[in-house]
């Protein structure tokens, strides 16, 4: 496992356009489809990475939350499925219905979409709002497997309260840090 930051995509950046698989409808999804009134979350995760599961449970009650309060919510795995086949779409289906995912989990085989979001690491969280504005990318929160920090996700739970209450947030973000993508050769 190669520890690795997000990137940090510059705030106000607009959300590249994608239209991507779900896993588990198989269903395309385009951007377009999948912003909520009050704006849209992306994150790339994939199955088998530990800061992913560190968080899994947290992360999907939380998504589920903000869903019903008019976010439009979305993971992607990007992950190269030959190298790591615990990422395959059969296998991500599993695991959106074991964990009671309520958003699609899209699987991007090109790597397109990871490319054009500049996505480093699992999880790489990308909050924009109702304009597809980049207002946030950083951390869920600072539990990481092995510091002993309750998982919280209270860096994106903030995030998310003052987007839906129209209040602003702040800049001050700390980059997310996981496993990085598993790019093709």
């Amino acid at each position: 496992m190669a520890l690795t930051p997000s990137t940090m995509m510059p705030l106000g950046t607009t959300a590249p356009e994608f239209t991507l698989p779900d896993t588990v409808s198989g269903k395309d999804y385009s951007l377009a489809e999948l912003t909520g009134t009050k704006g849209l979350l992306v994150t790339f995760i994939c199955n088998h990475c530990p800061f992913v599961i560190h968080i899994i449970d947290q992360y999907t009650q939380l998504l589920n939350e903000y869903i019903e309060q008019g976010i439009g919510c979305v993971a992607i795995s990007a992950n190269d499925v030959v190298s790591h086949p615990d990422d395959h779409p059969d296998k991500m289906k599993l695991m959106a219905a074991n964990q009671g995912f309520k958003f699609p989990y899209l699987y991007d085989e090109t790597q397109s979409v990871a490319k054009a979001y500049d996505a480093a690491c699992t999880p790489d969280f990308f909050l924009f709002d109702s304009q597809l504005t980049c207002v946030y990318r950083g951390q869920f929160d600072d539990s990481k497997p092995g510091n002993n920090k309750p998982v919280t996700g209270r860096d994106l739970r903030q995030a998310l309260t003052n987007l839906v209450a129209g209040q602003p947030i702040s800049e001050q973000q700390v980059p997310s840090m996981g496993c990085n993508i598993k790019w093709k050769g």
